[in-house]
């Protein structure tokens, strides 16, 4: 299965979109689905408060876990610094914002947004296209830094 379907599969099977992102890609980050889906279950949703959308924290969880850095002063902490500059421009532009809140047009730190959300669709029909944007964006980013 292909990471895109992976993590629509998974984000419709009631994770949340940073957990799918995450899963999708967990091989390749050298952790196991089930480490992929603990470690993305507190992103979802902008962490709750409609911040950065999870499918991009998920995206940027995968960069970190392939390309991140343990040495502050190494060539590791710029091409870390690259990618994740890649990641937020590029969803950004996708997706008119990296905000979860914007995106979404309502308040996920709120009941009542979260309600709105809910009564719109917007989880089953907004958000999926946010998580395939993710992968997508991701894959091309892996793709460009594999590469260089």
């Amino acid at each position: 299965m292909d990471h895109k379907q992976d993590a629509l599969d998974t984000f419709s099977n009631r994770m949340h979109c940073s957990q799918a992102v995450l899963a999708a890609f967990s091989h390749e980050c050298g952790i196991t689905r089930e480490q992929a889906l603990k470690l993305g279950s507190c992103f979802g949703s902008g962490m709750r408060k409609g911040q950065t959308c999870g499918a991009c924290t998920g995206a940027l969880m995968v960069l970190g876990l392939m390309y991140g850095y343990t040495d502050g002063g190494s060539a590791d902490k710029l091409r870390a610094d690259r990618v994740n500059d890649m990641m937020m421009e590029r969803f950004a532009e996708s997706c008119g914002s990296c905000l979860c809140n914007e995106i979404l047009g309502c308040d996920m730190s709120t009941a009542e947004g979260v309600r709105y959300a809910m009564d719109n669709r917007l989880f089953t029909e907004l958000c999926p296209k946010m998580v395939s944007n993710a992968v997508e964006i991701l894959e091309g980013i892996i793709e460009e830094i594999e590469n260089d």
